[in-house]
């Protein structure tokens, strides 16, 4: 529903993009394309564009769950990858960064987490740069409210680049001793900036009114009464327009789904709506169904039973249609992800494993 800025190395920044038609044997036993030298993360001047961490116009793509070395398979996760846009490219494995817990996580005290997984995106503090929201596993005695897990990595020109910071969660907008967990971004009070639904105890919510500061801190804060245990946003068509952003909402407002049961992208489920409104997501908006989507699988070379899971839908041609991201696995050593242009379920555009991301 992740920062030495590894996507920066001495390659010329001419080096030719990854595509799905530059296989090399090497690696043509899982389907994946050459992994090409990295390229700098290219230098934008800030957009309106969803997942655009660099600001181009053109929009990225976050991977959690990278596959692991062969020597690694009980180690902790690699962390988050990020793939960017380019002029003239969909997606650019070249442009791509890791970002981890050691590099990028924002300390609690004198301890710094071991977790580090991509949540949600959204430009919360309004430069026109797209931030990214990751959870951590905090250190915690279990007396009184847990700390906060939720961290946000701010854009840039350069991209995602520097510390995280710890969402700031007033008290007035906590409750109980439960996680603060299941970030969901929209504007849900139609005031024209993000804001952020987090999980509180006994299916109340944290409303965390957009803009945030650079330090993490909402421009206001509230605890709504009816939510649960987990929360997404809306999920849009794939066919649908993504050129005026993310908000699925009508009347202005985005709105949000609450479940009893965690929900995974493109399978069939049920929860209720909750109706954005200048209170924040809080008025009641009856069932809400999760559509079953028939996913098209990377073409993943291997032996065995392998899964399929959706990634993203997006605009990554600019085309102002949504083409569909899946990601092809077996296990933690094997994977391959495909970029589908809309509407189509054959031939994918582009093809790469996330093992380009290993060192």
């Amino acid at each position: 529903m992740l920062l030495v800025l590894t996507g920066c190395d001495s390659s010329p920044a001419s080096a030719p993009p990854a595509s799905s038609s530059t296989t090399t044997a090497a690696h043509a036993k899982n389907g994946d394309s050459a992994p090409a030298p990295r390229i700098p993360v290219p230098r934008g001047e800030g957009s309106r564009v969803p997942y655009d961490f660099n600001g181009d116009g053109h929009q990225d793509l976050v991977i959690n769950d990278l596959v692991k070395a062969p020597e690694d398979l009980h180690g902790d996760d690699a962390g988050v990858g990020i793939v960017y846009g380019t002029e003239g490219s969909p997606l650019d494995p070249a442009a791509r960064q890791l970002l981890n817990a050691r590099a990028n996580a924002a300390k609690s005290g004198d301890t710094l987490p071991a977790a580090f997984d991509a949540e949600a995106a959204c430009d919360l503090d309004q430069d026109g740069f797209t931030d990214l929201v990751v959870s951590t596993d905090p250190p915690y005695n279990g007396i009184g409210a847990p700390p906060v897990p939720l961290q946000i990595l701010f854009g840039s020109p350069e991209g995602l680049a520097g510390r995280a910071v710890t969402v700031r969660i007033p008290a007035q907008a906590r409750f109980g001793d439960e996680w603060p967990e299941h970030p969901v971004c929209g504007d849900f009070d139609g005031d024209g900036t993000t804001d952020l639904a987090v999980t509180a105890s006994g299916g109340r919510i944290s409303f965390l009114r957009g803009p945030f500061t650079r330090a993490g801190a909402p421009g206001g804060a509230e605890l709504l009464p009816d939510g649960g245990p987990y929360l997404y946003a809306p999920e849009p068509q794939p066919q649908a327009d993504t050129s005026t952003g993310t908000g699925t909402g009508t009347r202005g407002y985005d709105d949000l789904v609450a479940t009893t049961r965690p929900h995974t992208p493109g399978k069939a489920d049920e929860g209720t709506l909750l109706l954005g409104s200048p209170d924040g997501p809080a008025r009641p908006g009856g069932a809400y169904t999760f559509a079953a989507e028939r996913l098209p699988e990377a073409p993943l070379r291997t032996k065995g039973a392998t899964r399929t899971a959706l990634l993203s839908h997006g605009d990554f041609d600019g085309d102002r249609k949504a083409d569909t991201v899946v990601r092809t696995y077996r296990g933690e050593r094997q994977d391959l992800i495909a970029l589908y242009a809309a509407g189509a379920t054959d031939d994918p555009v582009l093809t790469f494993s996330t093992a380009l991301f290993l060192p």
